[in-house]
């Protein structure tokens, strides 16, 4: 099945709505206005229920088949933006200075509620399709929110599918692997304490930055020194604060990053190794060290079966040629990990052409995705909902 006609159709008015949704970014759970978009769209496309405020601020519209009783499986598509201050110039960038979708999830809540008005008018399949639209996933692990609140039980859904663009894959392309496809994250603060003093007298100090240092180096031998080359580590430092003025030993530092790897022991042994390397070098300054990590977002972990099944729809939308079923795994991490923690399921990229990375001021959603993206979601609900 090639692009739908209809699903052609529609994407001139789908590109407005995910315009609009770019001009009016929101983060984390503070999307009351797009939630609020969405709940209207699903309201006026006649979806047999219209759930909003599910893990906080999210909505979940329902459309039953006419085909007869059958399972419930669920579509996701996440609404949150950045705080980065957009640069594309469009005509309908961000109208709220300090945040922007740079992150595609303004087309991403667009596809979706176009396949939602196409699959509300057709009604093709037994059963019936859960349209998620989730907030927070930048994150505040909005994911993980609707799913402790019963989102999967309260409608029966027994299969979960999740799509997200990928700058540089072709429009009309898809990606994808079974097994791990995204990273399990973790987010770490080191605070170095010290004896501050006279940048001339460094003898007398005790100093938090040359220990800082050392650690931001020995660091970096977790991946190449701790964790088996066939395993996949990634030990970014991004944050290094100390001082105030020139002439100042200052009395503390702080060093900030992130934990990426695609196996939970893996990560388990790394934050150990951080521990120690830290305390370590601490003691060897005669320094005090304090270190503080928060484990994130889980493995975003296709299961197989799933991963093959979307896979040949993306084949039946886009052409076997189209379709990357073995993709090496993105260490960007991904909270839909949460909804395939609790119930079976794939993740999917969608090719968002020559376009600015993802999280780059410059980046924009390429609107000629969304009737490949819509097509896919159709097929995959009257495929897996087929009497």
């Amino acid at each position: 099945m090639p692009i739908l006609n209809r699903a052609a159709e529609l994407q001139q008015e789908v590109a407005g709505w995910r315009q609009h949704l770019h001009s009016i970014p929101e983060l984390l759970y503070d999307v009351h206005q797009t939630a609020a978009f969405v709940e209207e769209r699903l309201r006026e496309f006649g979806c047999d229920e219209v759930v909003p405020r599910i893990g906080r601020t999210g909505v979940v519209g329902i459309i039953k088949g006419n085909l007869g009783d059958g399972p419930t499986i669920g579509l996701r598509a996440d609404m949150d933006a950045l705080p980065l201050n957009e640069i594309t110039g469009k005509p309908y960038a961000s109208a709220t200075p300090g945040k922007m979708h740079a992150c595609g999830h303004d087309g991403h809540t667009a596809m979706l509620l176009g396949a939602a008005k196409y699959l509300a008018e057709s009604r093709n399949f037994s059963g019936s399709v859960a349209v998620i639209f989730q907030p927070a996933e930048e994150g505040g692990a909005g994911g993980q929110a609707m799913v402790k609140d019963g989102m999967m039980e309260r409608f029966g859904i027994e299969r979960v599918f999740g799509m997200h663009n990928m700058p540089g894959l072709p429009v009309g392309q898809f990606a994808l692997r079974p097994g791990p496809i995204m990273a399990a994250t973790a987010e770490f603060t080191i605070k170095i304490n010290g004896k501050g003093g006279h940048a001339a007298m460094p003898h007398g100090t005790i100093d938090p930055i040359v220990a800082a240092s050392q650690m931001v180096m020995s660091l970096q031998t977790i991946a190449s020194r701790t964790i088996d080359p066939i395993d996949s580590v990634v030990v970014s430092i991004t944050k290094f604060h100390a001082g105030d003025a020139y002439n100042v030993i200052p009395s503390q530092a702080e060093i900030a990053g992130t934990i990426r790897t695609l196996r939970t022991e893996v990560g388990e042994k790394a934050r150990q190794r951080m521990r120690e390397i830290c305390e370590g070098i601490a003691a060897a300054h005669g320094a005090s060290v304090e270190v503080d990590i928060d484990v994130n977002y889980p493995v975003t972990f296709n299961n197989p079966d799933e991963a093959v099944f979307a896979g040949d729809i993306a084949k039946s939308v886009a052409g076997e040629p189209q379709v990357h079923t073995s993709i090496q795994p993105v260490m960007g991490g991904e909270d839909f990990s949460y909804m395939l923690e609790a119930r079976p399921g794939a993740f999917i990229f969608i090719g968002n052409g020559d376009s600015a990375n993802l999280h780059n001021p410059a980046y924009d959603f390429n609107d000629e995705v969304i009737p490949h993206g819509i097509s896919y979601w159709v097929k995959l609900t009257e495929t897996a909902l087929a009497r």
